[in-house]
């Protein structure tokens, strides 16, 4: 089994947006996720959104593969801060949950921490929503620690 990432290209697209459609399926239903898919996450459609993504210098893409087969993407992206130095943001991270636990994610973010640092970013930003203490736990390995916490109340409960 040979664990990879690769730069995602235009012919990606397609498996690019099946990917994210997963990964806010398996997420919208948990603490937080409600708000977090219909804000945080990529704007449908997402064909049109990757393809945007691709051509954006601000922005890359990577396809984590087992052998020849793609398990998950990651995204980033730069943001400006008010002082003049760049934040690294993950706005995507998704594997299979069939290929978890064996390198995909921890590849995926590795290039996005190669990426972020060539880039001269200050530090990367990620979201983690409460109660997902995998996703939690995976960014700790990497040395991410929480920086500031969102609170909500809906308003549609008795």
């Amino acid at each position: 089994m040979n664990v990879s990432v690769r730069s995602a290209v235009s012919t990606d697209v397609e498996t690019l947006a099946d990917f994210a459609t997963k990964a806010v399926a398996e997420q919208h239903e948990n603490r937080g996720g409600y708000v977090w898919s219909r804000r945080e996450t990529r704007n449908p459609p997402y064909v049109a959104s990757f393809d945007s993504a691709l051509h954006d210098p601000d922005q890359a893409i990577w396809i984590g593969m087992i052998d020849d087969a793609a398990l998950g993407y990651a995204v980033s992206k730069l943001e400006l801060l008010r002082t003049g130095e760049i934040l690294g943001q993950v706005t995507d991270i998704w594997v299979d949950p069939e290929a978890r636990s064996v390198g995909v994610g921890e590849s995926l973010i590795d290039a996005v921490i190669s990426w972020c640092t060539e880039r001269n970013c200050v530090g990367i930003d990620s979201l983690a929503l409460p109660g997902n203490r995998a996703t939690k736990n995976f960014f700790e390995t990497f040395g991410f620690k929480a920086r500031l916490l969102t609170v909500y109340r809906p308003l549609d409960a008795p």
